[in-house]
């Protein structure tokens, strides 16, 4: 029941965050607006659903890991993802036009994107991924969860197969041991951000099939799909997927040495305070 509860409630918040961003598309500095404000109010009944339903501090969303998981996770996102283009580019698979018709637009993705991530992040970590690890244990519950995650993408526009078991191995995985790693939603919240505004916003390519908002770069893609992911998008390159194993390697060496891994019904919630202070 608290799954279901704090599921429907994430959910809810979510489909007027999406009709509010919706009603403002278009309106550059609206939408930034409009996007942060809806990010902020998700992340608020997240934290008000579990606290009353698990009656418990929401150790998650601690406040004082909030700014530097979030620029930290930012960083790391956006460095991410320039590699992966640069790797790409090199092969032959990406190629700069020139700069986009409309830089300002990268502004109003802010919001856009902030609000699309967390509601991702609230969901598929906060929710599924942080319940199923409570039944099954850290590692049936990410392949469960990252699963899950791939899957979704399938309803985009010019989603494939491919695409989306790329997102489950490299998106899924990633985001999946970044919170199991730091037991804090924050730092996958700004790694998710980093990595789809850079997409987006900076490089001006595909987000998981969803085609290009264009921002700061006109761009396009060339070549083989296998290297350039095609009209999914750089998500479906297989460099994309190795870079997401390596990410996820990292994070989950980090878990280990920490203690967060958790074996089938083993609470880790006392583990979590000390974690959030490394």
């Amino acid at each position: 029941m608290r799954f279901l509860l704090q599921f429907v409630a994430v959910v809810a918040a979510s489909f007027l965050a999406g009709l509010a961003v919706r009603s403002v598309d278009g309106n550059v500095w609206l939408s930034l607006s409009v996007g942060v404000a809806a990010a902020f109010l998700t992340t608020a009944v997240y934290y008000g659903v579990v606290r009353a339903t698990e009656k418990r501090e929401v150790t998650e969303l601690a406040g004082r890991a909030a700014v530097s998981g979030l620029i930290r996770g930012t960083l790391l996102g956006v460095s991410i993802f320039a590699a992966v283009i640069g790797v790409i580019a090199a092969g032959g698979g990406y190629r700069i036009i020139g700069l986009g018709d409309d830089p300002v637009n990268a502004v109003g993705l802010i919001g856009f994107m902030a609000v699309a991530v967390t509601v991702e992040e609230l969901i598929f970590r906060g929710v599924l991924f942080r319940h199923l690890e409570k039944l099954t244990g850290t590692w049936p519950a990410l392949a469960v969860s990252a699963l899950v995650f791939g899957g979704m993408h399938l309803l985009n526009e010019n989603a494939t197969l491919w695409g989306a078991l790329c997102i489950t191995i490299s998106g899924g995985g990633m985001l999946t041991s970044a919170y199991a790693a730091t037991r804090s939603l924050w730092l996958p919240i700004g790694l998710h951000f980093g990595w789809n505004y850079a997409q987006s916003a900076i490089f001006g390519s595909a987000v998981s099939g969803n085609g290009v908002q264009q921002g700061l770069l006109d761009s396009e893609s060339t070549g083989d799909a296998l290297v350039s992911g095609g009209q999914f998008g750089p998500e479906a390159s297989v460099f994309t997927v190795v870079a997401g194993v390596l990410v996820t390697t990292v994070f989950l060496w980090l878990a280990h040495r920490r203690g967060n891994l958790m074996t089938r019904r083993r609470n880790a919630e006392p583990a979590l305070a000390s974690t959030l202070d490394r």
